[in-house]
């Protein structure tokens, strides 16, 4: 089967650069996948997992938003952060999920529509984060 390359990049790092079989990945239009020979694209990532095997190995990593390109050789993403599933620290990820349902509550009695969503994004960015980690830590594919 051809491979096609997954480059997901952070403003800090290179997270992962391999050949991959498919890769899935969570647009703001909805969940997608690619494969080598994909048509050229552009896509906006919102937060979510985002999945790719090689082989029979299975990789998962939790992304924040950003922007994806594909070519029919290469598959970029470019993201805010993010973290592969078994690097994620599940008490820095439950700790961060307090904080955001705190700041959420608080936003909502204020009727601050900005922290709002703010407060969203981040309990959202923990609960994608503390579902992969649980996911590595049951012994699934990482």
């Amino acid at each position: 089967m051809a491979r096609i390359l997954l480059e997901i990049v952070t403003p800090d790092r290179v997270v992962i650069s391999e050949e991959v079989d498919i890769v899935t990945a969570p647009g703001v239009a909805g969940e997608f996948g690619v494969m080598a020979g994909h048509a050229p694209m552009l896509a906006g990532i919102k937060i979510g997992p985002l999945h790719y095997r090689v082989g029979d190995r299975e990789e998962w990593v939790a992304v924040s938003g950003g922007f994806c390109e594909v070519t029919g050789k290469k598959v970029t993403f470019l993201v805010e952060a993010a973290e592969r599933a078994y690097e994620i620290d599940v008490e820095r990820a439950l700790r961060a999920k307090e904080r955001a349902e705190k700041r959420l509550q608080e936003a909502q009695a204020k009727g601050d529509r900005v922290a709002e969503a703010r407060a969203r994004a981040a309990l959202q960015r923990a609960l994608t984060r503390i579902a992969l980690a649980e996911r590595a830590k049951a012994g699934h594919p990482r």
